[in-house]
């Protein structure tokens, strides 16, 4: 007679979710997933994930989101740490993948910014400047934005799961307008836009609603600032308002186009 055996389920992919210097967005954006998230949860042991859970589970992991730049000496060392424990690191929105606006401060004396904000600087530990992650560890696939869109970080995902390369588009935001019927707002009525130079996400959603890009997913793919420059010239910005116009969210990113610092 032979004894019954219950079959288990194989063990599922492990994932872990972890937060640098970041305002939260990108992993409220998985959380804004809903019903999606729900079926990513069957797929995924989702071991570490401090935004939805605190039963906190330790690595390996076979897939790390991680969202945020690295603005201090801890930040270091624990990148590092997960990085060694996961099998693909994905970077998550702007922060993460640009070092966020946040990294402004590498362009001026981050000694005269802690003496201007905290009460007691010296019990501050930071470093000059903030990085993004890849600027420390080596990075499987960057999801740009601030905030990331929903439907990216889902098929960043689920392309993981089926052992794919993620269907991100590499094409510039003008794209996404003349899919969705959108006047140029440059054209038409002289709004500044630099939608002609940032990555694809959005949908084109200021635009649709005739306001020029501020290029929340960092530079595309290719651009020509040189060609756009002197369009902004004509619509009335001058060199400074070029200058603070590109350096937002994606600050390092838009500098490493043009060559240099914030005017």
């Amino acid at each position: 007679m032979t004894t019954p055996t219950t079959s288990r389920p194989p063990s599922l992919p492990r994932l872990g979710v972890f937060k640098f210097a970041s305002c939260d967005g990108c992993q409220l954006t998985l959380l804004d997933c809903e019903d999606e998230l729900l079926g990513i949860a069957h797929e995924l042991d989702i071991a570490h994930f401090l935004e939805a859970s605190s039963d906190i589970g330790t690595g390996p992991y076979d897939l790390s989101l991680v969202e945020g730049s690295v603005s201090t000496p801890e930040h270091v060392e624990r990148v590092r740490r997960i990085r060694d424990q996961s099998r693909h690191l994905v970077t998550i929105g702007a922060c993460a993948t640009a070092g966020g606006v946040q990294a402004l401060r590498n362009y001026a004396n981050v000694e005269e910014y802690l003496a201007t904000v905290y009460a007691r600087p010296e019990y501050i530990e930071t470093l000059a400047t903030s990085t993004p992650i890849s600027a420390h560890v080596p990075v499987d696939f960057e999801l740009r934005g601030c905030p990331i869109d929903r439907g990216q970080l889902v098929e960043v995902i689920t392309s993981f799961l089926a052992g794919r390369k993620p269907g991100i588009p590499n094409h510039a935001v003008c794209f996404a307008c003349k899919r969705r019927g959108n006047v140029c707002v440059t054209v038409a009525h002289g709004t500044p836009c630099l939608g002609p130079v940032t990555h694809a996400g959005c949908g084109a959603l200021c635009p649709t609603y005739g306001r020029g890009c501020y290029g929340c997913f960092g530079p595309a793919a290719t651009t020509n600032l040189p060609a756009l420059v002197p369009l902004m010239h004509r619509d009335g910005m001058s060199d400074e308002d070029v200058g603070r116009f590109l350096h937002t969210f994606n600050v390092t990113a838009f500098t490493a186009v043009e060559g240099e610092g914030p005017g």
